[in-house]
C-alpha cells in the first residue's frame, strides 16, 4: 500500500486590525525586510496596503531603514488604556483614541515617522490630515532652505522626488530670506559618478547601499549642521561594479551619471521592459530610447532575479547598439530578403546529409535557437554553441557571459559541454565531410576555426550584428537585430524563462533572426509554424520538454523558472 505525502500547509498569517485615515482594515502583523527576515509591520508598509501614499526620501523597501529625512512624519493615535489596564471606551462601545501630542505642548499633535514606526492593535493613523500636511510642508521648507532652485538645468528633472513633493506637498513660498550654504559642485566621486553637493538632501541612500549591498564602504558625511555633506573617503575613489545603482536611487540631481548626464531629458526617453544580455543572470531592465538611438539602461525590480539593482558592467553595455558599423545589409549572390533567403534554402536541400554545421550563439533567444534546432534536424547538422566565460562576484554578476546558456542546452542546439563540438565541426571543415556551415551571432575564428579553414567551405552562411573576419570570409551575411530591436525569451542561470520586449526599430535592413529563420525553415523544411513571436514560443514550448506548461502569456514581466 502507497501512501502519499502532503506538505504540511503554511502557517495563516497573523493580522492585526488599524485604521488609516478613518477606514479599518487588516495587514499582516509581520512583514519582510530589505533582507527577507520578517519584521513588525511599519506606519508606510500598512498606509501602502490601504492605498495611502506616504512621502518619503531616505526610506528604501531594499536598504536598511535609517529614518532620517522625516518627511515621512504622520499623525497618529493610540486605544486608551485606563488605570485599570483595560481599554478605555466611548459611550458607543468603541475605543477611545488618543493622538500622539508633544508632550509639553498638549495642544501639538507629535507626529511618528512612518518607515521605522511599527503599527499595533487598535492604531489609528492620519496621513491626509491637516496636523500630517503642515508637517510635511515643515519638512519640505527645511530641505530646500538650502537646496539650489536650477531645476531647469538639473539632470534630474522630471525623476526628482523633490521637486515632485514639493508641487504635492509643499508650499509655494518660503520665509527663509537668508544666503543659501554653498557646497562642492561637480564633484568627481570615481569613474562613472558626479557629485553636486549642494542637491544632496542627506537622505543616506548612497551610504547605505554602498555599505550594506555593495559591500564598499566607500562613501560617508562630512562636518555638521547645514555644512554637512556627502564624500567620499579621503584617498578612495568611488569605483566599484555597482556605482551607477546610486544614481538609480538618489531622489533629487545629487548623483548624476557620467555617462546619461546631459544627454537627454527623460521625458522624452521611450522606455520598454527587456533583460539585460551580459550574462547569464539576467537582470531585468528598462531600455530608454529616443529618435532609435538608445541612450541607457535601467535595473527593473525583480526580486527572483536581480532584486532592484545591476552591475556597472551591464548598464552601460548598450553603446554597440548604436555603432556606426552595424551590419545593415545583406552580403551575398542576392541582396533582396525573399531571393537570398530562396537561394539559401536552395542550396540546404541540395546538401547531403552531415554535411551541413551549424555553430548557434547562447546570445540568440529560444525561439531562434528552436528553429535552428529544426534545420539542424532536417539537414542532420552537427551543431554547438561558443562558451563565454568571465569573472563573476557574489552579488549578480555570472561566471556565464552568455544570457542564454540554459536556453541553447534544453532546445538542443548546445551540447552538455559546450564548445565540445567546435573542435569535431573544425575537423570536419579540414576533412572536407563539412561544406556547409551556418553561423548564427558568433565570430568562428576566435573558438578554433580558422579564416583559412573557412576558406575550405563551399558555403558559409552567417547572421550577425557587427562585422568580423568570420562576415567577412561569409558567402552570405544576414543582417541580425540587438535584443533591443525585437522580442524574444532567455532562460537565465537558474532556470528562469524570462521575455524582453521591443524598444528601437531594427537599423537600414537588418530583421529580427526569427522572422527570417521562420521562412526559411519553411523553405527547407516544409514545415510552418507560427508568424508571431507569441505563437512561435508557444509551439516551441509544446514541443521542447523542458518548456512544456509555459506559455508566453504566463511569463509575464517577471518570467516564470522551469526545472533544468
Amino acid at each position: 500500500m502507497s501512501t502519499t505525502e502532503t506538505k504540511p500547509a503554511p502557517p495563516p498569517v497573523e493580522k492585526i486590525k488599524i485604521k488609516v485615515d478613518g477606514r479599518e482594515i487588516e495587514v499582516p502583523k509581520m512583514t519582510p525586510d530589505w533582507q527577507g527576515k520578517m519584521q513588525p509591520t511599519t506606519m508606510l508598509q500598512a498606509c501602502a496596503l490601504a492605498n495611502q501614499d506616504v512621502p518619503h526620501y531616505c526610506y528604501h523597501p531594499k536598504l536598511p531603514i535609517a529614518g532620517n529625512c522625516r518627511m515621512c512624519l504622520v499623525e497618529f493615535g493610540t486605544p486608551m488604556i485606563g488605570p485599570d489596564r483595560q481599554p478605555v471606551k466611548n459611550e458607543d462601545g468603541t475605543p477611545k483614541i488618543a493622538k500622539s501630542v508633544l508632550p509639553y505642548e498638549p495642544s501639538t499633535p507629535r507626529g511618528a515617522i512612518a518607515c521605522a514606526t511599527p503599527i499595533s492593535p487598535g492604531m489609528e493613523i492620519y496621513p491626509s490630515s491637516p496636523a500630517t500636511k503642515q508637517m510635511r510642508e515643515a519638512v519640505l521648507e527645511s530641505l530646500l532652505i538650502n537646496h539650489p532652485l536650477d531645476c531647469p538645468i538639473c539632470d534630474q528633472a522630471g525623476e526628482c522626488k523633490l521637486q515632485e513633493y514639493s508641487v504635492d506637498y509643499g508650499k509655494a513660498t518660503s520665509r527663509f530670506v537668508e544666503e543659501k550654504e554653498h557646497k562642492p559642485k561637480q564633484v568627481d566621486l570615481g569613474p562613472r559618478i558626479m557629485l553636486d553637493d549642494e542637491r544632496c538632501i542627506l537622505c543616506s541612500r548612497c551610504v547605505r547601499f554602498s555599505k550594506d549591498i555593495a559591500g564598499d564602504d566607500a562613501l560617508g558625511f562630512a562636518s555638521r549642521g547645514s555644512r554637512n555633506f556627502l564624500t567620499n573617503f579621503p584617498g578612495k575613489k568611488f569605483d566599484n561594479n555597482y556605482t551607477l545603482n546610486t544614481v538609480d536611487i538618489c531622489p533629487v540631481g545629487a548623483l548624476t551619471s557620467k555617462d546619461f548626464r546631459f544627454q537627454m531629458r527623460v521625458w522624452f526617453l521611450k522606455e520598454s521592459k527587456s533583460v539585460c544580455t551580459s550574462c547569464a543572470t539576467g537582470c531585468n531592465i528598462v531600455i530608454g530610447s529616443r529618435e532609435n538611438k538608445v541612450y541607457r539602461y535601467e535595473p527593473r525590480e525583480n526580486d527572483a532575479v536581480n532584486s532592484s539593482w545591476m552591475c556597472d558592467a551591464g548598464r552601460l553595455n548598450y553603446k554597440w547598439i548604436n555603432s556606426e558599423f552595424r551590419l545593415t545589409q545583406i552580403k551575398g549572390p542576392k541582396t533582396e530578403w525573399s531571393l537570398a533567403l530562396r537561394d539559401i534554402a536552395e542550396t540546404l536541400r541540395k546538401a547531403p546529409l552531415g554535411s551541413v554545421a551549424m555553430v548557434a550563439s547562447a546570445r540568440q533567444t529560444n525561439e531562434e535557437l528552436y528553429l535552428l534546432k529544426k534545420l539542424a534536424t532536417k539537414l542532420n547538422a552537427l551543431t554547438d554553441s561558443v562558451p563565454r566565460t568571465g569573472e563573476g562576484d557574489k552579488l549578480l554578476v555570472n561566471a556565464d557571459k552568455n544570457p542564454n546558456s540554459n536556453g541553447a542546452k534544453l532546445i538542443g542546439i548546445a551540447p552538455a559541454q559546450m564548445g565540445s563540438n567546435l573542435p569535431k565541426i573544425a575537423e570536419g571543415i579540414h576533412s572536407g565531410s563539412i561544406k556547409t556551415l551556418i553561423v548564427f551571432g558568433e565570430d568562428v575564428t576566435k573558438c578554433g576555426i580558422s579564416a583559412d579553414l573557412l576558406g575550405k567551405l563551399s558555403t558559409l552562411i552567417v547572421s550577425d550584428i557587427l562585422p568580423n573576419k568570420t562576415t567577412e570570409a561569409a558567402h552570405y551575411v544576414l543582417p541580425g537585430c540587438a535584443h533591443a530591436e525585437k522580442r524574444g525569451s532567455f532562460v537565465n542561470t537558474k532556470g528562469r524563462v524570462q521575455r524582453f520586449m521591443q524598444n528601437t526599430q531594427p537599423k537600414g535592413n537588418a530583421r529580427a533572426e526569427w522572422e527570417f529563420l521562420h521562412e526559411l525553415v519553411y523553405d527547407v523544411t516544409g514545415q510552418n509554424g507560427f508568424v508571431s513571436i507569441e505563437g512561435l514560443f508557444n509551439q516551441m514550448a509544446k514541443e521542447v520538454p523542458a518548456f512544456q506548461g509555459v506559455t508566453w502569456a504566463a511569463l509575464g514581466d517577471l518570467g516564470v523558472t522551469i526545472n533544468l
